[in-house]
This record gives structure tokens, C-alpha cells and sequence, in this order.
């Protein structure tokens, strides 16, 4: 029940973020107003994107029920799902990352599918600065370089080398669900810390994909792991 009502929360949460655009031109921020206080509506419109961002994730942090079995695992993996559909809106990809300027941001996942209909569900109607977000079910490992979000399933945890060696390079953001999935070189890790799904984030991975990651996602970080800090690991 109190994942049904924080997996409302977050879908809610992830409408008003698809209708900011919308939402500033009601409020009479048009072409003349934005060229006379860009900096003012900028900080405005990131304020607005930082409190919902906030929200959404902590929806997502309440504990997640015990049910067990089959279940357990789906709820596991709509508050997954949920996350990674909300990522993007938060992660700057360099422009030479896209083939074209309608191109659709793609979020694959590799290896076990364990999502169900949930992130297609989730991404539904989700588009990021003029993009749409297409969800790929990847089979091979030459296809990953064209991924932008790239989830590794746990089934893929002996492939860690060869999979970041195949994408090294590209602008790709790489989650994964294992404990040693940052340490093997990716960029943010789900984990189930005092009953909540969680994420941690290797900065020095992201940097490395040329990515900026927000300052809002990065503060609800359970853990941000620096590049120095990941060197002396």
C-alpha cells in the first residue's frame, strides 16, 4: 500500500515536470519577458524543477513492503523504473551525443528483463528538451554505444568489464543494481539501504561520459562518490 501511494506520488510528480513549459506560459513568460529576465525566470523555472525533483524522489524512499515473492520484486522494479524515468530530466548530454535535433533520448536495459510493462509505463509521454524517451530492450553489446541511459541488470554482473570496455568513450549514463557496480566503473548504483531503494552516484564515471549530472539529484544521493575518492578505492 505504501508503495502503491508513493508510486502515485512519483507519476504525479513526473506529469508537472513534462508540463513546466506549459505552466510558465500560463504565467505569462513569453518570448518579450524571457529576453528582458532570462536570469530571473531561469532561477524560477530551476526552482521549481529542484522542488518537484525533490518531491519525486522522496516518494520513492519510503520503505518498500515486505510482500515477498514475485511481488516483492515487481514493486522493487517500479520504483526502478521510476527513477530511471526521471534521470534524464536531471543529466545534461553533450549536443554530438544525438544524431539529430529530434532525435529520441533512448534508455536501454541489458540483460535479465525484470521490468514488466512498468518503464514503458513510466516514460510514457516523457519528453526532455524537445525529446521523447524511447525504451530499448538491448541483446548485444555492440548496440549499447547508441544508449544514453544504460541499465545493467544484475544478471550481467561477471560482463562489467566487457561491458564498459564496449561503450568506453560514449556519452552514456550506466546504472546498475549490484554492490560492486560503481567500483567496476559505472555511474549510479540502485541499493535497498533501511528498506528503501537508494542510488549513489560515481562522479568520476559520469565525467568521464562527458555528462553533468544536477546538483538537485546529486543532494539526494544516498552516496556521491568523487574521483579522487574512486582512485583510492
Amino acid at each position: 500500500m505504501h508503495f502503491r501511494f508513493a508510486y502515485g506520488l512519483t507519476m504525479s510528480a513526473m506529469e508537472v515536470l513534462v508540463c513546466l513549459p506549459r505552466l510558465f506560459a500560463g504565467l505569462g513568460v513569453g518570448r518579450l519577458s524571457r529576453r528582458r529576465l532570462p536570469k530571473r525566470r531561469f532561477s524560477v523555472e530551476k526552482r521549481i524543477r529542484g522542488f518537484v525533483f525533490f518531491a519525486l524522489l522522496t516518494t520513492l524512499v519510503l520503505p518498500l513492503p515486505a510482500s515477498g515473492g514475485e511481488e516483492e520484486v515487481l514493486n522493487e522494479y517500479q520504483a526502478k523504473a521510476s527513477f530511471l524515468a526521471a534521470f534524464p530530466k536531471f543529466v545534461d548530454w553533450p549536443s554530438d551525443a544525438f544524431s539529430a535535433e529530434q532525435s529520441p533520448l533512448l534508455l536501454c536495459v541489458f540483460g535479465d528483463f525484470s521490468f514488466g510493462t512498468s518503464l514503458a509505463q513510466a516514460t510514457r509521454g516523457i519528453s526532455i528538451r524537445g525529446r521523447r524517451v524511447e525504451v530499448r530492450w538491448t541483446r548485444k553489446e555492440q548496440d549499447l554505444r547508441a544508449c544514453h541511459i544504460l541499465f545493467v541488470s544484475r544478471s550481467e554482473g561477471k560482463r562489467y568489464g566487457s561491458i564498459f570496455k564496449s561503450i568506453q568513450g560514449a556519452n552514456v549514463l550506466t546504472v546498475g543494481e549490484t554492490s560492486d557496480f560503481l567500483a567496476s566503473g559505472g555511474a549510479i548504483g540502485f541499493l535497498i539501504a533501511e528498506d528503501k531503494l537508494q542510488f549513489e552516484v560515481n562522479m568520476g564515471a559520469a565525467s568521464d561520459a562527458h555528462l553533468r549530472i544536477s546538483s538537485n539529484m546529486l543532494a539526494l544521493a544516498r552516496h556521491v562518490i568523487t574521483r579522487t575518492e574512486a582512485a583510492k578505492s
